[in-house]
């Protein structure tokens, strides 16, 4: 999947990936980044993506910078 980063929150490293075609952001944290640091991440980056479930409902894991 790919999306654009919508938000960043430094202090907790995780941010939101907006979809198109989908209601809700999609949530990410820092560890779930491949071959990028959250430092390197800008509001408006494009990046790849998996979808996975948990407990607080669907985040994006192994995010990378398009």
């Amino acid at each position: 999947m790919e999306g654009t980063i919508k938000n960043l929150v430094q202090d907790k490293n995780f941010g939101f990936i907006s979809v198109e075609g989908m209601e809700k952001d999609l949530f990410f944290h820092a560890n779930e980044l491949k071959e990028v640091t959250f430092s390197e991440l800008k509001i408006g980056d494009r990046v790849s993506f998996e979808q996975a479930d948990s407990p607080k409902g669907p985040n994006a894991v192994n995010v990378t910078k398009i």
